[in-house]
């Protein structure tokens, strides 16, 4: 079954339409939602993801958990959704609010979304974590100066919006 996602205006409200996720083509003022959310532990570590290698975009590469937004869904209930799914951890009923958010546009490309992004503290350890088959072909828990590294290679997703959502944050 396809999945449906909500269509949002450019003040964040829902529209009231639904359509298709795959293949969808947003129009100016037209946009989805997506989450990523920082997993840190108890040690200061973050628990990132390497993509599978058959993902049609930056397959291998390493990323934080997150998703698109299913229609009814809030973010914060995506959360709770992806985190599990992908990496087989607990979040619990009370997701804090997103430390930060962003905006992308890409007319050419009918490629607009919102995205939030959140910081959980989990208690977890390695043994924890359960990778979805298909998503992600491994894990690491890394330092914030590990994952930079990581994007200095050109192999990490999103770095320069998780950095300022930790800013914003206050925690760099």
């Amino acid at each position: 079954m396809q999945e449906m996602i909500d269509i949002y205006d450019r003040d964040r409200q829902l529209t009231g339409r639904t359509i298709p996720r795959g293949g969808a083509f947003l129009h100016e003022g037209e946009y989805m939602l997506y989450v990523l959310t920082l997993i840190e532990d108890g040690q200061g570590r973050f628990l990132i993801t390497q993509r599978s290698q058959d993902k049609h975009w930056a397959a291998g590469w390493w990323e934080v958990t997150g998703g698109g937004v299913r229609a009814g869904e809030s973010s914060a209930e995506a959360v709770r959704r992806e985190v599990p799914e992908e990496v087989g951890l607990p979040v619990g009923a009370d997701v804090p609010e997103p430390i930060y958010w962003y905006e992308n546009v890409d007319l050419k490309r009918g490629d607009n979304y919102f995205v939030d992004i959140y910081h959980l503290h989990l208690d977890f350890s390695p043994e924890d974590v359960r990778l979805l088959d298909g998503e992600a072909v491994d894990f690491r828990l890394a330092t914030w100066d590990e994952i930079g590294e990581l994007a200095r290679q050109g192999t990490f997703l999103h770095y320069e919006r998780l950095r300022q959502a930790l800013e914003a944050e206050g925690v760099l």
